[in-house]
């Protein structure tokens, strides 16, 4: 179906434009139609993607803000069709508006809320989907929805969180590089030959520091090339075998400090994620099995298969996850204690606050040494250039007959 861009009137004489899919003029008419809007004009959308890319893409925040006002609308017992419409009508972002337009119009034709967000898979994932047919399977939405909302905005500080351990070292490291850079292509090359021409006898350590530049200058493009190729080999690797990509995954849980952090992270969204299904009505089986999709890691997804695969044969939740090896201590005892008192959701809500908060520290504690060690780092090469330059002019100076 092609993208309209469309100008109309609502009952009130309000003029609304958008942009609606729909599979030529007469089709886009009758689907305005349905959601109370009059065809004013129409043409076609000079291009689709920017609905989906740039400044018109769904972010996370607009999700919470979709959540958060549905919550607050359908709380005070607007009817959800109205309060769509004005959801509609206030959000900022375009695409958004033509997914509700979408929604209220799958609504008209008979859908519930969690089939209208279901045609949608792009906006929204299965937790979202299922979680509110929960809701509505139960009589409450609107509680279903502000934990919605209380998932996403922990996953967008997570999100923060997790930057911060990305974007700082890959700064402060690209700094380092380009002093060092200077160093080998620029400076020492000019020191050296300045030291030939005095006709001085280079130290080791000199000479070595001329072959270290002559090799960056000589060979730049293997230094810059290999770990490109090495990071596209990964990427089609995990995209191409399966058996690459799981054991990738697993190795990543192994790499010194981030390792640790990473598996906390993951730990953390996936008892989040699994006390938010539970709590919500949602059986432990189909809450594992959505947790699957949200590991973010394939060796936590296989070990939460083989704990849901444990469970259906008839072991106990805790039994089940200790027998496939891949979770710690805290979380084993938290679900005995949940299983025993018959707070389950409580006690992975409890699990997810501590590693949430160990996250922060551990990211803290890494980027509280990352600093000072680029800078050692930096400090030992142009202390061995200074050492390996300065000397032997020194010595060139002191043997001159003034």
């Amino acid at each position: 179906m092609a993208v309209f861009a469309y100008q109309s009137v609502d009952s009130l004489g309000k003029r609304v434009s958008g942009r609606l899919e729909a599979v030529n003029l007469i089709d886009l008419e009758l689907r305005l139609k349905r959601i109370g809007l009059d065809l004013i004009n129409a043409e076609l959308a000079a291009d689709t993607r920017r609905a989906l890319f740039g400044s018109n893409r769904i972010t996370r925040r607009d999700l919470i803000t979709f959540c958060f006002h549905l919550e607050q609308m359908t709380g005070s017992g607007l009817p959800l069709l109205e309060g769509l419409t004005e959801l509609r009508d206030s959000m900022d972002s375009q695409r958004f508006r033509e997914v509700i337009g979408s929604m209220i119009e799958a609504i008209e034709g008979g859908k519930t809320l969690s089939e209208a967000l279901a045609d949608h898979p792009a906006v929204f994932d299965r937790i979202f989907v299922s979680l509110t047919r929960a809701g509505e399977s139960t009589g409450r939405l609107t509680e279903v929805l502000q934990r919605i909302a209380d998932s996403l905005k922990w996953q967008d500080e997570l999100a923060a969180h997790t930057k911060k351990i990305v974007m700082y070292p890959t700064f402060v490291g690209v700094v380092v590089f380009a002093a060092v850079a200077f160093l080998m292509v620029v400076l020492v090359p000019q020191l050296g030959s300045f030291l030939k021409n005095m006709g001085q006898e280079m130290p080791l350590q000199t000479r070595a520091l001329v072959a270290v530049s002559a090799f960056i200058r000589d060979y730049w493009y293997l230094i810059l090339g290999l770990p490109i190729l090495a990071l596209l080999g990964i990427v089609i690797g995990v995209r191409t075998f399966p058996n690459f990509a799981f054991a990738f995954d697993r190795h990543k849980l192994a790499i010194p400090y981030v390792g640790p952090i990473l598996h906390k992270i993951i730990l953390s969204r996936f008892a989040s994620t699994f006390a938010m299904m539970y709590s919500a009505g949602i059986t432990v089986l189909d809450a594992l099995k959505i947790s699957e999709e949200v590991a973010g890691n394939l060796a936590v997804a296989d070990a939460l298969a083989r704990a849901g695969a444990l469970i259906s044969e008839g072991q106990n939740i805790t039994v089940a996850f200790q027998s496939v090896g891949l979770f710690p201590p805290l979380v084993l005892r938290m679900l005995k204690v949940g299983e025993s008192t018959g707070g389950l959701d409580q006690s992975l809500l409890n699990v997810s606050y501590f590693y949430n908060r160990e996250v922060r520290e551990s990211i803290e504690r890494v980027q509280s040494l990352i600093e000072p060690t680029l800078t050692v780092i930096l400090g030992a090469i142009i202390g061995w250039v200074l050492l390996a330059v300065l000397g032997p002019i020194y010595d060139a100076i002191g043997k001159l007959k003034i």
